[in-house]
């Protein structure tokens, strides 16, 4: 039996968590078209008679721009000391680009195997391209990496993949629960889907400057009452998010618990509230109150 931690690098948008989601065969990491959608390491566990595989999904690498940007990098950067295996999500449409060069060149220096993941073939008709797309990415690294081709929005050749990724896996047995999915809480994915209806119904600068906290969480038999709060960073931005006559808000807080109702499978009650906090991706404290806080260790 193999079993181990697979992190999961690449630049945003190239659907890591969609991969994730695929593999495992439900959401448990919120995905959008926007960057940043991931801000924090998730753990997605994936149990057969093979073994264990324990992903790693990290926020998309880019240039840090604040303290949130920075935390953002290093929770990419943490994940691969500790890993067994590194999977280096690419696009594979588009031949490699001065991102893909960049976490090559500063996080993927390693004696860690890599398997360079070429996703959304799908998206170009001509087999030539995607040759030429995958030489610039075999490219990258003086080392002969295995490069497996899928698509991770239809699933195509994720059986490939995840042969690929046994087979680089360490002998152990499980680490996790056979029946254990992902380590996160209720309140943290209650306070993911939040964030994402929200980076759904919003634009501009706005996806990038919320953060939700819950409050107050309440199980019960037939009901779960949750109160949470929506943290922007300035008035107009406040405005925005509760929009006029406080649909948008209601549009959000509706959004989010029905895709919640079918987690719990009973009912919500989801009262949120947006706040100010001015500058908040900036301080340090701030960030640690709203759960960005680093742990630098994958267990």
């Amino acid at each position: 039996m193999k079993s181990g931690f697979t992190a999961i690098i690449g630049r945003p948008n190239v659907g890591k968590s969609t991969l994730l989601n695929q593999i495992l065969g439900q959401k448990i990491v919120i995905t959008t078209d926007k960057a940043q959608t991931t801000r924090k390491r998730i753990k997605g566990i994936y149990t057969t008679d093979l073994g264990q595989i324990v992903f790693i999904d990290t926020p998309g690498v880019h240039k840090p721009l604040n303290k949130l940007g920075e935390f953002l990098l290093d929770e990419a950067k943490f994940a691969v000391p500790d890993a067994d295996l590194i999977l280096f999500i690419v696009d594979g449409s588009e031949p490699a680009g001065k991102g893909d060069k960049w976490i090559a060149n500063n996080i993927l220096q390693t004696e860690i195997p890599v398997i360079i993941v070429m996703n959304k073939v799908d998206k170009t008709k001509k087999p030539e391209k995607i040759e030429e797309n995958l030489l610039s990415y075999k490219t990258l690294f003086n080392k002969n990496y295995p490069v497996v081709k899928i698509s991770a929005k239809t699933g195509r050749n994720i059986d490939t993949l995840l042969k690929n990724i046994y087979k680089n896996l360490p002998e152990g047995g499980l680490l996790y629960p056979e029946d254990t999915v992902t380590e996160e809480t209720m309140r943290e994915v209650t306070e993911e889907i939040i964030r994402e209806k929200i980076l759904l119904n919003t634009s501009d600068e706005i996806p990038h400057s919320v953060a939700v906290k819950v409050e107050n969480y309440s199980e019960n038999e037939d009901i779960d009452r949750i109160y949470a709060t929506i943290y922007c960073e300035t008035k107009s931005q406040k405005g925005i998010l509760i929009g006029k006559g406080g649909n948008l808000l209601k549009k959000i807080g509706s959004e989010s618990r029905i895709e919640l109702e079918k987690i719990v499978d009973k009912k919500v009650f989801l009262g949120l509230e947006v706040k100010v906090q001015k500058d908040w991706r900036k301080k340090q404290s701030v960030l640690k109150s709203f759960g960005y806080q680093q742990e630098k260790y994958l267990i």
